[in-house]
């Protein structure tokens, strides 16, 4: 199958990794071509380690089949499309309206948005049928869980098309239905924002916190997952999401998370977030 990917940032390298590992072709489109050259180098570089680590063989890396560029005419032939641009309605609306005139009818249309509704996205297009959402978590190659978003208008190929692919990649897909925050970032909500308060209260430290979940058997405390995804990043996915549920207290994003990010301190990208990055001297 050729993948097409939107947006060559942390997660839509991850979904390429994933792609090609399994034997698909995978094009790259972003606005900006040094952003996809970026991609193409580090996926590649990538793929070397798995050959090293014995994950991928040296004949499948050989075989690997990985462009991209800044015109969206480059996703005319995929058979899947995965939008992984910013969480901003009308820059999906825009790229979707133009999908659409480039790709085939037969072409799956879908999204990894974690926060914004699928009908939402599928208002502008002809074809809302084919539209559903795909929602990887990072880092997108290791991460096994996938979501099928079903829209009120997919229909059930599409979501049996995502479901199929999502098992080809060897993940683990679950159908949810559009609801604020789907399955798991409905529940992560609270993850990270009572994490917060407690710190925020001088209950614990931001340490501490981190350390007590990771004993309970999470690989990575709430901080360490927030700097990871970015601080950023995860603050507008709290605030759609409260939003969307009509501004429902449980869902009120954090004043301490607000502060980091109008700091600047986004996590490991910045350099620094709730922990510090910077190298050492």
């Amino acid at each position: 199958m050729i993948i097409g990917i939107c947006g060559a940032g942390t997660m839509g390298r991850g979904i390429a990794i994933a792609s090609l590992l399994v034997g698909h072709r995978v094009v790259f489109f972003d606005i900006h071509q040094g952003a996809v050259d970026s991609a193409v180098t580090y996926v590649k570089g990538q793929l070397a380690k798995s050959v090293e680590k014995g994950k991928m063989s040296a004949e499948a890396f050989a075989s690997v089949v990985l462009d991209g560029g800044d015109d969206v005419g480059l996703l005319k032939d995929c058979d899947i499309i995965i939008e992984a641009v910013a969480e901003v309605l009308d820059i999906k609306h825009s790229l979707f309206q133009a999908l659409e005139a480039a790709v085939s009818e037969e072409c799956i249309l879908t999204s990894n948005t974690s926060s914004i509704s699928i009908a939402s996205i599928a208002r502008t297009l002809q074809r809302p049928d084919r539209f559903a959402g795909l929602h990887f978590f990072n880092p997108a190659h290791i991460m096994k869980l996938v979501e099928v978003i079903r829209g009120p208008r997919t229909s059930q190929h599409t979501v049996d098309v995502c479901v199929e692919f999502a098992k080809d990649l060897g993940k683990t897909p679950v159908v949810a239905k559009d609801a604020p925050g789907f399955i798991v970032n409905r529940i992560a909500r609270n993850y990270y924002n009572e994490s917060q308060r407690i710190v925020m209260e001088g209950a614990s430290t931001v340490e501490t916190v981190d350390t007590l979940i990771k004993g309970l058997g999470f690989k990575m405390g709430p901080f360490e997952l927030m700097d990871l995804i970015g601080v950023d990043v995860n603050l507008d996915v709290t605030k759609s999401q409260w939003q969307q549920f009509f501004l429902e207290p449980r869902f009120t994003p954090s004043l301490m998370q607000q502060q980091m990010v109008d700091a600047g301190l986004h996590g490991r990208k910045s350099g620094r977030g709730f922990y510090d990055y910077s190298p050492n001297e």
